[in-house]
């Protein structure tokens, strides 16, 4: 509004309200401060009766945009409300322009008041970049390209920017200083500031890092000991990274221990459609032994062994006769183990199962004994990578394997339990009681 007009709107608006007030009997000392009030208050009910009118035409505008439209920003807009935003820009102009008006008698508090204006706008246009900003990155985390990176990380980085420069404006309007002075005055300062914005400048390098090498992704499962994490990543964000544990509670990363430290990722198994199943049972080495004819005849109506015994038999019996072995001592010569039977068993069976992954490494493989047995380890994938379907299959393999190792007359290994020491000491007791009658 032009200087040579502010006469002209006080004589409009405040002369009126002068008179109105001394013929209620106000005196003239307190009539400048009740003008200001009135006026004032006339002003900010003017500011927020528009403000109402212009939100609510935005929004009807930019709901019916967006029934017509097929891309979902302006729906993200809306509830990100941006028009409520933008529609205080034009309350805060009028508002701007009466100044003058309204502080007429009070010439010195003119500048003060613009000021603080000034710094509604920049914080107005702050909240309007941050709205706009938002909406695009829940636009972007619709596409496939975009729904697993670090988006949140990317605008928080904006924000900061904007909210340093919105600080550098609103120290200027308030000094009255340039802008380039604070930011002189900061480069002493930098050292602090650094250390102050640590976190998020590791955090920031951290995001680009895991976004650019494709290390996570919103919605992966990741394993942490270190954290304690143990479930799926539920946000990425400039400081942290939020895991939604299986047993249902929350666990905060610090987004730079991404880089910094070791996790396990289990997209790959996840995108491969098979989990892998590695499981030992440890047979007691006691239990093995070489088998002799009547055993293996009675061991031979297992299905899934026919063949293979028939094939292995006439194997070692050529092999036997032809360098002249003396079988009257079991140990000459190539035999057939329980323990050899077996694991072709759990070949024949747990590989050929259903839910084993037919075209991953499948193989049952025995491993160093030591003092708790011989380990037979069967390593397979299964089809479905589902946590649930995949416990179910391996307790359903398992559950068979270890009933049939009696078929064998093997025994699988485990520690002495409470019974085994009470009943050895029963035999203990029994055979002193034994002896001492004997001598007696």
């Amino acid at each position: 509004m032009k200087n040579n007009e502010l006469p002209a709107l006080y004589d409009l608006l405040v002369t009126p309200l002068h008179k109105l007030l001394a013929n209620w009997g106000v005196s003239q000392e307190h009539l400048a401060w009740v003008g200001l009030l009135v006026g004032g208050a006339l002003v900010l009910t003017l500011m927020l009766l528009l403000s109402k009118v212009l939100n609510w035409v935005l929004t009807l505008l930019l709901k019916r945009l967006a029934v017509r439209t097929e891309s979902k920003f302006d729906d993200f807009l809306v509830k990100r409300r941006t028009p409520r935003y933008v529609a205080r820009i034009v309350p805060l102009v009028l508002a701007f322009n009466l100044i003058p008006v309204v502080l007429a008698n009070f010439p010195r508090g003119v500048p003060l008041v613009e000021a603080l204006f000034n710094v509604f706008f920049i914080l107005l246009a702050i909240r309007i970049l941050r709205s706009v900003i938002d909406a695009s990155m829940d636009t972007l985390k619709l596409k496939e390209a975009y729904s697993g990176k670090p988006l949140d990380s990317y605008a928080q980085v904006i924000s900061l920017i904007l909210w340093i420069i919105a600080g550098v404006l609103i120290f200027s309007q308030l000094t009255g200083r340039s802008a380039l002075a604070f930011l002189t005055a900061m480069g002493a300062a930098s050292a602090v500031m650094l250390l102050i914005f640590k976190d998020t400048i590791l955090g920031f390098v951290a995001s680009i890092q895991i976004s650019a090498n494709d290390l996570v992704r919103l919605g992966d499962w990741i394993t942490m000991e270190k954290y304690g994490a143990d479930g799926d990543v539920s946000e990425i964000n400039l400081t942290t990274v939020k895991v939604i544990n299986f047993d249902k509670t929350i666990t905060t990363i610090p987004t730079y221990a991404l880089i910094s430290d070791s996790f396990q990722n289990w997209r790959g198994m996840q995108q491969a459609g098979g989990r892998r199943i590695k499981r030992s049972i440890r047979i007691k080495m006691s239990s093995i032994r070489y088998l002799d004819e009547e055993e293996i005849d009675a061991l031979r109506p297992i299905e899934l062994l026919t063949s293979f015994i028939d094939r292995r038999r006439e194997e070692i019996r050529q092999y036997n006769a032809t360098h002249e072995v003396d079988k009257s001592i079991l140990v000459n010569g190539r035999n057939l183990t329980n323990v050899g039977l077996f694991r072709h068993y759990m070949e024949r069976y747990a590989l050929d199962y259903p839910g084993v992954h037919p075209d991953m490494t499948r193989m049952v493989r025995q491993l160093a004994p030591d003092e708790r047995g011989l380990p037979l380890e069967l390593y397979c994938f299964s089809k479905d990578t589902r946590w649930v379907v995949y416990e179910h299959l391996m307790a359903d393999i398992f559950d068979h394997l270890l009933a049939s190792t009696g078929y064998f007359g093997l025994e699988v290994f485990e520690n002495p339990a409470s019974d085994d020491i009470r009943s050895l000491g029963g035999r203990i007791a029994r055979i002193g009681r034994e002896s001492g009658e004997r001598e007696s």
